[in-house]
């Protein structure tokens, strides 16, 4: 298949965000277990990160696990939050290897302890790493991120710190998670669904959303070129009539 070129005229988007979808469904037709699924969708993680940092992409953020995934059975969630362990201790010093930097957005409040003693860990290890900037979002909700924003805004206005006329799209936006990143310029979703599920809602206002009918654990570096390739024959206004 042919390279994604990453020189001039040909650059990869600044920031892929991809929602990772159909773990369970590749073990159904396998008649495995969901776990297994999980597991391959691990492994897809890690072929989609290096990849990415191979094409030269300088943000990539995956949806690993959102506020609704708290709704499904227990032992499926024990399941997920055993591999997100397996994960932050065996691959961060890979990552850290290959100069990713790591870090998570989303709602720690509802991950265990240990869990988010290993986010931190990972965090403060790779946080002056510069080839790759790496996001997962876990625990992680749209609506519940701008709820979060506007409700800081409000406090702020409250305790006199900020006048009501002075929010805008900037204000607004830097009380997101994803502050210091910058917003996606393509949207991936694997597994056929055509829909966002609450990610990145704010964030993808502009971005180019490229629908994949593979599942996830079948994903691969081609796969994301595939998408590149899609992307770049899209032609981006942003509202500006040509």
């Amino acid at each position: 298949m042919e390279a994604v070129p990453s020189s001039a005229g040909g650059r990869p988007p600044l920031h892929v965000a991809i929602i990772m979808d159909g773990n369970g469904r590749w073990a159904k037709a396998r008649g495995l277990p969901r776990t297994i699924g999980h597991q391959r969708g691990a492994e897809a993680v890690r072929r989609t990160v290096m990849g990415a940092a191979e094409l030269g992409i300088s943000h990539l953020t995956l949806f690993g696990f959102s506020s609704e995934n708290w709704k499904r059975p227990a032992a499926e969630i024990d399941d997920l939050m055993a591999l997100l362990r397996f994960y932050l201790r065996s691959e961060i010093a890979e990552l850290h290897r290959n100069g990713v930097r790591i870090r998570v957005i989303g709602d720690r409040d509802r991950l265990a302890d240990d869990i988010v003693a290993l986010i931190d860990e990972a965090e403060t290890r790779t946080r002056d790493n510069a080839r790759l900037n790496l996001a997962v979002a876990l625990s992680y909700g749209g609506r519940a991120e701008i709820a979060r924003a506007a409700r800081r805004l409000a406090q702020a206005v409250e305790a006199r710190r900020l006048a009501a006329d002075d929010i805008d799209e900037t204000a607004f936006a830097h009380q997101l998670l994803t502050v210091d990143m910058p917003d996606p310029d393509l949207v991936i979703r694997t597994s056929g669904e055509k829909r966002i599920s609450n990610f990145l809602l704010w964030q993808s206002a502009y971005a180019e959303l490229v629908f994949m009918d593979r599942l996830w654990p079948d994903f691969t570096k081609d796969d994301l070129e595939d998408a590149i390739r899609e992307f770049r024959r899209r032609d981006r206004r942003y509202g500006a009539a040509r």
